[in-house]
């Protein structure tokens, strides 16, 4: 454990403290850079306003492209640029039925993912 003083800068520690233990704790829980970089890419994906919406009716419903595009009020080929992004980081999966496409998220992570969300941005609203 070290300490040392330093100026008071807002919400910044007033000292210069280390705790080794927790610093080593969480050093040891870290994420790996390739998951980090996998996460981070992610929520870079899904900073887009169309691709959560998209991803948001997929968590209710399983939807095809024409369905999507008549929730959202675009293009068929803005939600199908959209769904190939999604599903390129696996975000979404899709099945045939004769000549159509239908989507779904890929897994309950990806739902749960949207529930914490928006449970903690509409706790501001």
């Amino acid at each position: 454990m070290s300490v040392k003083a330093t100026p008071a800068v807002g919400d910044a520690c007033e000292i210069q403290f280390v705790d080794e233990g927790k610093v080593e704790n969480v050093r040891t829980a870290m994420k790996s850079a390739e998951a980090i970089g996998l996460l981070a890419e992610t929520f870079r994906i899904l900073g887009d306003p169309t691709r959560i919406k998209i991803a948001f009716a997929l968590s209710k419903e399983e939807l095809c492209v024409c369905d999507i595009a008549n929730l959202l009020g675009v293009s068929q080929s803005a939600v199908s640029h959209s769904l190939r992004t999604l599903r390129q980081m696996k975000l979404v999966r899709f099945r045939r039925e004769g000549k159509i496409a239908y989507y779904t998220l890929d897994d309950e992570h990806i739902a749960n993912l949207f529930d914490e969300g928006f449970r903690h941005v509409e706790e501001f609203l």
